[in-house]
């Protein structure tokens, strides 16, 4: 079992038992009480757990823990993803990033990039990459969102309108077949609007379980995207509503 994996686990058991012991759990993956020591570490810095003695108990925020646990879903999936945009981002360029745990792989994966300019509603893209070498770092202002670090409302959009980037990646919760590109929240969508229309080059960037979740507010559609990079082949009607829009669809690090 990956480390990934057994995080998941360990979270799966939170939720069921309240607590963990970290012999219990070394025990049950065949790993040493140290690497679940780790694992409890880990937890605990992203706001997942509480240590005891002994073990951990399980957070009483339900807000952080279903964000976290969006994180941990699709990881390596995400992971892909984010590495293949990265690529596409030349050294001495200017990104915009919004909200969503695959921008942060973005993110994670532009760590080693310099003198970029990044612009973002995100606190959590801020955290990853503040000690790297990537030159400028702007972030919105506005209303932080607790349950996952965004900032929204109408200073946020504001900032973005102040800006012109060379690249837009932006995610979302939900695909459409008909090429629409979907959220929950309108003031975050407000957001990744300014976004989009404040870029040259447009990235979206998208687990396949986007196709499976159903979100009621437009970002917009397919004909706003230049570039769509995903993990698995999207259904065949949304693949003839990219052709129309002539938007790239990109599987990991082959094209579609």
């Amino acid at each position: 079992m990956s480390g990934t994996d057994r995080l998941q686990a360990i979270l799966d058991l939170l939720r069921a038992e309240d607590s963990v012991e970290t012999e219990e759990l070394a025990l049950r993956f065949a790993v040493t009480p140290q690497t679940i020591r780790r694992d409890m570490a880990a937890l605990v810095e992203r706001g997942l757990a509480i240590r005891t003695h002994g073990g951990a108990r399980r957070m009483a925020s339900t807000s952080t823990l279903a964000y976290e646990d969006r994180r941990l879903e699709h990881a390596r999936e995400k992971e892909a993803i984010g590495k293949v945009v990265a690529g596409m981002i030349p050294n001495g360029s200017s990104i915009m990033l919004n909200i969503g745990s695959t921008t942060e792989q973005v993110a994670q994966a532009l760590s080693d990039h310099h003198d970029l300019v990044v612009i973002t509603n995100n606190i959590n893209v801020v955290h990853i990459l503040r000690m790297s070498q990537v030159g400028s770092l702007k972030i919105a202002g506005g209303s932080v969102r607790p349950s996952d670090g965004a900032i929204i409302g109408g200073d946020a959009v504001a900032f973005m309108d102040k800006h012109k980037a060379d690249f837009a990646v932006i995610g979302c919760s939900s695909l459409d077949s008909d090429g629409s590109i979907l959220d929950f929240d309108e003031r975050e969508v407000a957001v990744a609007r300014a976004i989009l229309r404040n870029a040259r080059k447009k990235i979206l960037v998208a687990d396949r379980s986007k196709f499976d979740v159903d979100a009621s507010v437009r970002i917009g559609n397919l004909e706003e995207i230049d570039i769509l990079v995903t993990d698995g082949l999207p259904p065949e009607s949304f693949l003839q509503a990219a052709k129309s829009a002539q938007t790239q669809v990109l599987c990991a690090n082959r094209a579609l």
